[in-house]
C-alpha cells in the first residue's frame, strides 16, 4: 500500500519521490521549521481534499481556466501535472532556502510560457500571463483557503498559531514567484475571496463544466479511485455554497462525510506507516546544520 500511493502521487516507479534530494540538500534553513504552521499543514493528509479542492476554485476563474486547457496536459497525463504541483508544494515547504529558489525558477519559467487571451464576457477578450499578478493572486489563495479549510475539516494535528498564523506565514511561499500584497489573516483571505466574486471575476461556462468533470472522474487505477470519490465528495463539502451553486455541484450528508473522510485518511496514513521520507530528510538536514537538536 505504502509504495502503490508513493507510486500514485510521485510518479516514481520505486515511489521516491524526485524532489526528495533538492529537500534533503543544503545547509541552511528554509522558510519553515516542523513547529510552524505550513509543514504541521502541508505534512498532513487533509491536503489530499484540500488539493482537489483547490482545482475546483481556480477552475471558477476564466483565465487560470484557459492557462490550463492551452498550456496544460492534464487530459493526457493528470498525474504528472499532479506530480508538478506537488513538486512545488513539497520543496516551498520543506526545503532549504537554496531550494525554494531554484523551485521558484523553475515555475517562473514555465510561467513565461503560459500566455494568450480568455473571454471576460461575451463581447470581451482578455490576453493573460500565468505570471499576472491577479491569476498567482486567485491561485494562491484558492490553495491556501482550501489547504486550511481542509486541514480544519478532515486532519487531526493542530494548527500552530490557528489559521492566521498559517495564513500569514504561508504568504512567504509565493514570494519568489513575484506575489506580494496577499492576505495575512482569515478575515483578510475571506475578503479577498469575496472581492474575486463581487467584480463578477468569476464564472462557469462549458470549459469550467468540462474541467470539473474531469476532476471529479479522473483516470486512475483500482481501488485509488474509489478513495478518490469519496475524497471529491469530501472536497464538495468544504466548498462555500456559492461555489457549489456555481459549478452546479451538491454536498453529501456532512454527517456521513466528514467522519467517513477523517476514518480513511487515518487509515492511509496507517497502512503507509509513520515515517515520512520528506519530512525525514529535511529534519535531517536541520539537525545537520544546527538548526535543530540532535
Amino acid at each position: 500500500m505504502s509504495v502503490r500511493f508513493r507510486r500514485l502521487l510521485s510518479q516514481d516507479p520505486k515511489g521516491i519521490p524526485p524532489w526528495l534530494e533538492a529537500v534533503a540538500a543544503g545547509d541552511e534553513p528554509g522558510l519553515y521549521l516542523p513547529s510552524d504552521a505550513p509543514w504541521v499543514v502541508h505534512a498532513d493528509f487533509g491536503t489530499l481534499v484540500g488539493g482537489i479542492r483547490a482545482l475546483l476554485m481556480q477552475a471558477l476563474h476564466p483565465g487560470t481556466l484557459r492557462g490550463v486547457a492551452q498550456h496544460s496536459r492534464y487530459k493526457e497525463d493528470p498525474l504528472g501535472r499532479l506530480a508538478g504541483t506537488i513538486r512545488w508544494l513539497t520543496v516551498t515547504t520543506f526545503g532549504s532556502h537554496t531550494a525554494v529558489a531554484n523551485e521558484a525558477s523553475r515555475v517562473n519559467r514555465l510561467h513565461t510560457k503560459v500566455t494568450g487571451s480568455y473571454q471576460v464576457t461575451p463581447e470581451v477578450t482578455r490576453d493573460y500571463k500565468a505570471a499576472d499578478p491577479d491569476l498567482l493572486l486567485w491561485v494562491h489563495i484558492a490553495f491556501m483557503d482550501s489547504f486550511l479549510t481542509c486541514h480544519q475539516m478532515y486532519a487531526w494535528r493542530p494548527i500552530p498559531g490557528g489559521a492566521d498564523n498559517y495564513i500569514a506565514q504561508w504568504s512567504k511561499s509565493v514570494e519568489p514567484l513575484g506575489l506580494t500584497g496577499v492576505p495575512m489573516n482569515k478575515a483578510a483571505l475571506v475578503e479577498t475571496i469575496d472581492e474575486y466574486l463581487t467584480r463578477g471575476l468569476l464564472r462557469v461556462d462549458d470549459s469550467t463544466r468540462d474541467v470539473v468533470k474531469f476532476i471529479q472522474y479522473p483516470p486512475l487505477p483500482g481501488v485509488s479511485k474509489y478513495v478518490y470519490r469519496l475524497l471529491f465528495q469530501a472536497a464538495v463539502l468544504s466548498l462555500e455554497p456559492e461555489f457549489r451553486f456555481m459549478l452546479g455541484l451538491k454536498a453529501a450528508p456532512r454527517w456521513l462525510i466528514q467522519p467517513t473522510t477523517r476514518f480513511v485518511l487515518r487509515t492511509i496514513r496507517f497502512l503507509i506507516g509513520p515515517e515520512s521520507a520528506i519530512e525525514d530528510s529535511a529534519v535531517a538536514r536541520l539537525k545537520r546544520i544546527g538548526v535543530l537538536a540532535n
